[in-house]
């Protein structure tokens, strides 16, 4: 079942709004979104801080993190465990010149709330700030680790209680390969943000026995099951693994793969740039977006195979973030 009509026309008139740009100095302007109903406006671009990041040597990842944000990309995705926390020591360096004029968002892999509430304390002192504007539970599992995490004095009731003080603006989730946990997560819980795996290999597929398989109906998707739910609820949404982790870039052009995520209601796509260039032709590709139309990103879906598919999926299923 595709996304409504009325979801894609929405999509294609937030990714046609431009904001001036954020960064110091002459910055170029990138198309921007809002970010559900948190109140913040977002580039359609955010700098994945993950293992893509990590690749730079120190004084590159600086280098390559203040090219983004001179270009306009004004979200910054990280989490407390990339790197053992080089990553947050990495933005740390250069973040208080650029705070105000960015979205700075991390992710915790603690599941217990005073093991959350220390891991907050610690990437508050990494990235050298004083809040945090999206905080995420980071990589939902399945229902198992979504129990451990709603759970009294778990690691939900710790981001309720930093919401409240302000020290964390918008709550989230985040998800790889678990939909059905995903969807289950989002309607039960108040949750500001969330943040999934999207991509043209990721649609169309199916729960069935012995694990997720390609079917004609998208029956077990994060399109088909949490998607709906998060822009139902007005949830910041940001999509990851565009690409698969490099795993569909010869399935189709990086152009037509970027804009089938754009296309969908979301508020940006989050990637990871490990060369200098690739900052540049994902910005250049940012500025040019136009929504793809649904048959357009059907064919794409089609066009790769159930085994590709099955095969993301099951990478996905095992993935552990940087």
């Amino acid at each position: 079942m595709d996304l409504s009509r009325r979801q894609f026309i929405q999509a294609a008139a937030v990714g046609a709004a431009v904001a001036p740009a954020l960064g110091a100095g002459e910055a170029p302007k990138l198309p921007t979104r809002p970010f559900g109903k948190t109140g913040m406006q977002v580039s359609i671009l955010g700098f994945g801080s993950g293992s893509r990041f990590l690749m730079y040597e120190e004084d590159q990842a600086l280098e390559a993190l203040t090219r983004a944000l001179n270009l306009g990309i004004t979200y910054i995705d990280t989490a407390h465990n990339y790197g053992d926390g080089k990553s947050e020591e990495r933005i740390g360096r250069i973040l208080p010149e650029w705070r105000d004029k960015v979205t700075l968002a991390t992710k915790l892999g603690a599941r217990k709330g005073d093991d959350a509430k220390r891991q907050i304390e610690l990437s508050l002192k990494r990235l050298r700030t004083d809040r945090l504007d999206v905080v995420h539970i980071h990589a939902l599992s399945g229902p198992e680790d979504l129990a451990k995490a709603e759970a009294p004095g778990g690691v939900l009731e710790a981001l309720y209680e930093a919401r409240d003080q302000k020290v964390v603006r918008a709550v989230g989730i985040s998800c790889h390969a678990a939909p059905a946990a995903l969807k289950t997560a989002l309607e039960r819980h108040d949750f500001d943000a969330t943040q999934m795996a999207l991509n043209a290999a990721g649609a169309r597929m199916a729960d069935a026995k012995g694990g997720m398989k390609a079917t004609p109906m998208a029956e077990g998707s994060f399109e088909e099951l949490a998607l709906p739910v998060a822009v139902r609820k007005g949830l910041g949404i940001v999509a990851m693994k565009v690409f698969a982790q490099e795993q569909i870039l010869d399935a189709a052009p990086v152009e037509k793969l970027l804009a089938y995520s754009l296309s969908l209601p979301v508020s940006l796509a989050s990637l990871g740039m490990p060369k200098l260039e690739f900052i540049d032709r994902n910005v250049e590709l940012a500025r040019a977006f136009a929504p793809m139309p649904p048959d357009e990103r059907r064919r794409l879906n089609d066009s790769i195979t159930a085994e590709r598919k099955a095969a993301v999926l099951d990478f996905f299923r095992d993935h552990r973030d940087a």
